[in-house]
């Protein structure tokens, strides 16, 4: 199973809010039927966010069934993009942001007061 989570090729971020009680019948329904896109393309990486913003679900199809992987932030909370018309691919480098809890279409850099810095 893990080998099969290596193999993404692809992220899609799909924005907006989802209801992240859908399993993988009803995000696979999502991705069709919102975003226009095949959930079965094998190695793409589809990645949703709820109301509460500090856990999202993701879903690939690895040729033979899906995967459905769920990640809760501990500290904090994702900066989720939520215009559905935002939907984006991520780069590597973006997805890693995601991780963090960033958003990667829109990284905000937060000013620091100096006195807090020490």
């Amino acid at each position: 199973m893990l080998d099969d989570a290596a193999q993404i090729r692809r992220v899609i971020l799909c924005t907006g809010y989802t209801d992240l009680r859908k399993g993988i019948d009803g995000l696979a329904l999502i991705i069709g039927s919102q975003f226009a896109l095949n959930p079965f393309e094998k190695g793409t990486l589809f990645l949703f966010c709820g109301r509460r913003t500090d856990r999202m679900k993701g879903l690939l199809w690895t040729g033979n069934g899906f995967l459905l992987f769920y990640k809760r932030f501990e500290d904090g909370s994702l900066s989720w993009p939520r215009s559905p018309q935002e939907a984006a691919e991520l780069t590597e480098d973006q997805f890693h942001m995601l991780m963090m809890g960033l958003n990667p279409l829109r990284p905000k850099i937060r000013e620091v007061h100096p006195s807090k810095i020490f």
